[in-house]
């Protein structure tokens, strides 16, 4: 097994100061960078087990926070939290930048080669780093059709994966078609997945805590998600790793 070395990260955004986990794959060169963004209730192990994950594949990784530490059990709390961030492009940004520099600062990462893969509120700050003309290799969301302000999807250079379940009460049809039309508008090369029966969150494995309505995990669907996402890494910012492989 590859050995990853992780560390804990502070940095300050959007007023508060944000707990981010990097880690870092074996080796002492520069490799390929990817920004992770959690999903509304905040940063928790789900997502420092795909930092690490994607360390064993050969990437620098780091998971950012959105809440200053903050894990929401309380869905309502979450909401109070999530709804004006996502009414917000310019905090989103914010948000996103922060956890970029941080990124882009970590010697072992080549900045010229970063991808963003965000679920829920962190896909909706990984689409607006694309819309605000940052230069990444690829952006790779789940749950997270949010569309931006006019025009400005002509500033995304580079893919864009989305995937979301068909049964997402959150992300339903006319979302997914919105989306659709302002990614094809401004013709961003982009893709969508709709995976069969899967509700929001289908992505995140389940938690003891109260959840809002629509939302439940699906084992197979979070598998293939994970699978996409994967393959959307090897085709625009393969490691050596992956290449070899």
């Amino acid at each position: 097994m590859t050995t990853v070395t992780t560390r804990t990260v502070e940095y300050p955004a959007d007023g508060l100061t944000m707990v981010g986990h990097l880690a870092l794959p074996a080796g002492a060169g520069r490799r390929p960078g990817v920004l992770i963004g959690p999903e509304g209730p905040g940063r928790n192990d789900v997502q420092r087990r795909r930092a690490d994950a994607l360390a064993e594949l050969g990437y620098v990784a780091l998971a950012f926070d959105l809440h200053g530490g903050r894990w929401f059990t309380d869905p309502e709390e979450m909401l109070a939290r999530c709804l004006p961030l996502l009414a917000d492009p310019d905090r989103l940004r914010e948000i996103g930048n922060a956890a970029l520099d941080v990124l882009r600062a970590e010697p072992r990462t080549d900045p010229d080669r970063i991808a963003a893969i965000g679920y829920g509120t962190g896909g909706a700050v990984v689409l607006e780093l694309g819309r605000a003309d940052v230069d990444l290799r690829a952006i790779g969301t789940v749950n997270a059709l949010t569309t931006g302000r006019p025009g400005e999807a002509v500033r995304i250079r580079c893919p864009v994966w989305a995937g979301v379940g068909s049964e997402d009460p959150i992300m339903p049809a006319g979302q997914r078609d919105a989306f659709a039309a302002e990614m094809q508008a401004a013709g961003v090369d982009w893709r969508l997945v709709i995976y069969g029966g899967a509700l929001h969150a289908f992505h995140h494995p389940p938690v003891d805590q109260a959840v809002l309505p629509g939302v439940g995990h699906h084992p197979r669907h979070a598998e293939r998600a994970w699978r996409d996402i994967v393959g959307l890494l090897d085709e625009c910012v393969p490691t050596e790793m992956r290449r070899d492989a």
